[in-house]
């Protein structure tokens, strides 16, 4: 598997083919949804076609932050992307728990962020013993987590097969 190895190249190669060109409604959508504090587990999930991203989560402090998830299918039906993220950067909120899940998937990439305090706020990759990488979920790790998260990016290889 690919996971976090991957070459910032290919990263970008596998991530154009969800950029909206030429391609319909169907093969891309991004939501909005509350991100919610208090410490009670809440869930968002958004799909395509047979496949689907549910985001599930635990946060304290702060109020409620706008989120965004995309969901992306390649023109060959073969990945499936997920991103999560807060688009105005650094999220406020301090999460308990996280955990992301592909439906109709196996993962071949996956890795999640946090922001730095410093101008420009640019993406810091969390430490890989924050959260492990499973076949079709990314989850925090209990006690090594250190509560950031401003954006979790998700390709999953699809089980379509040629006839």
């Amino acid at each position: 598997m690919l996971f976090m190895k991957m070459s910032p190249l290919l990263l970008w190669a596998l991530m154009s083919l969800f950029v909206p060109g030429k391609s319909s409604p169907e093969r891309t959508k991004t939501v909005e949804f509350n991100v919610k504090p208090g410490g009670v587990v809440h869930t968002f999930s958004e799909g395509i076609s047979e496949y689907e991203c549910t985001f599930t989560y635990a946060s304290q402090g702060g109020t409620n932050e706008q989120w965004l998830m995309s969901v992306g299918l390649s023109e060959d039906d073969r990945l499936f992307s997920c991103s999560v993220w807060r688009p105005q950067g650094k999220s406020y909120l301090f999460f308990t728990q996280f955990k992301a899940e592909l439906k109709g998937t196996k993962i071949e990439y996956a890795n999640a962020f946090s922001q730095t305090a410093a101008a420009g706020q640019h993406d810091v990759p969390l430490k890989p013993e924050e959260f492990t990488i499973g076949e079709s979920t990314v989850t925090h790790n209990d006690g090594k987590f250190s509560a950031q998260l401003s954006k979790l990016t998700i390709i999953g290889r699809t089980r379509h097969d040629e006839l």
